[in-house]
């Protein structure tokens, strides 16, 4: 029979044993908590991992016992971050993201000329789920367009409850006798207002003067408004220099100041020119005067090349420069060629 000090320290011997295995903390798991949690834990003893709210496990064991060695096993487990569905189209905007996991926030954003009617924002929630709905991107609306003074609407189509949304336009005219300064159309903007209004003023003209040899015709009335008009004319053997027609501008001026300018007597009895490209008799062409601003090409002579050459002369207000080289050919003289019919240089 075993004596009683014998078993005494087999007793001892076991619990020294034993007492030199007990598990130490177990490892972190992310996004993971432990119950219970200790220092150390006694063989036998038993811990449980769980995912944190917005995460699930995948994969391993949540339960572990402390084994006789004091060494925990291998966990495997993994906890990952929920998903939440697919957001959604935003119409007339974007939804802007880099991921739809848990905790992740995702933003709304509205195109030029809508505004977002819900939240700016959305976050994936623990339980998987968006933490608002999707919002809506509304047209931005402007109201009726104001109309200036002295101004009517020439091109306006409203939606219905006469509104108008993001890049409609309105075109304006000025009553008569009124300029418009500034752009004549408007447009809503994406801040639901209109931009800038233009202005009609009434503009009032002199009367136009006569010119030197010549008239002028214009509405027989007290004054002269804007967009009026008024005719010039020149007396015989004088030509208009400028329109024929003027009108009373914006800015109270006549768009033009025609005069009447002399033609241009000619010292020359007979001569072959170019005139506009073509070979006339000068003293056949202008019988009565060269006219104010015409221009002919007279033909001279280069002795020592013997070849002929053009020079430019035009009228201006009743005077012309006869080129000097240029020599009138007398029909007496009929030895001699005149420069018209000699070679070009």
């Amino acid at each position: 029979m075993i004596s009683l000090g014998l078993f005494l320290f087999s007793i001892f011997l076991c619990h020294v044993a034993t007492a030199g295995r007990t598990c130490p903390k177990p490892d972190d798991l992310p996004f993971a908590t432990i119950v219970p949690l200790k220092t150390f834990y006694d063989p036998g003893e038993q811990i449980v991992y769980s995912c944190r709210p917005g995460y699930v496990s995948r994969g391993g064991m949540k339960q572990f016992t402390c084994p006789l060695t004091g060494l925990w096993p291998i966990n495997t487990l993994r906890c990952t971050p929920r998903v939440c569905p697919f957001a959604g189209i935003l119409e007339n905007g974007a939804v802007r993201y880099t991921t739809f996991e848990y905790p992740n926030t995702i933003s709304f954003a509205c195109n030029t000329g809508f505004y977002l009617n819900g939240s700016s924002s959305a976050q994936c929630t623990e339980e998987g789920k968006w933490s608002v709905d999707l919002p809506v991107c509304t047209p931005v609306t402007c109201p009726l367009p104001p109309i200036p003074k002295f101004a009517t609407l020439s091109d306006y189509k409203p939606l219905a409850k006469n509104h108008s949304v993001y890049g409609n336009k309105a075109v304006f005219e000025c009553l008569p006798h009124y300029a418009m300064f500034g752009n004549d159309t408007i447009t809503c903007t994406a801040h639901g207002n209109w931009t800038t209004l233009p202005e009609c003023r009434e503009v009032k003209c002199p009367f136009p003067s006569r010119p030197d040899n010549g008239f002028v015709n214009y509405p027989a009335k007290q004054t002269l408004y804007y967009k009026d008009k008024a005719t010039y004319g020149c007396h015989d053997t004088f030509v208009l220099d400028g329109p024929q027609e003027v009108e009373c501008n914006k800015f109270g001026n006549w768009s033009a100041q025609p005069s009447c300018k002399a033609s241009c007597k000619l010292s020359v009895k007979k001569a072959t020119v170019l005139y506009q490209g073509e070979r006339v008799k000068l003293q056949e062409k202008f019988k009565d005067g060269m006219p104010h601003g015409e221009k002919v090409s007279f033909f001279c002579k280069n002795k020592e090349k013997k070849c002929s050459y053009t020079e430019d002369a035009q009228c201006i207000d009743g005077t012309i420069e006869i080129p000097k080289c240029f020599k009138e050919h007398n029909t007496l003289a009929f030895w001699k060629t005149d420069a018209s019919d000699v070679k070009p240089c």
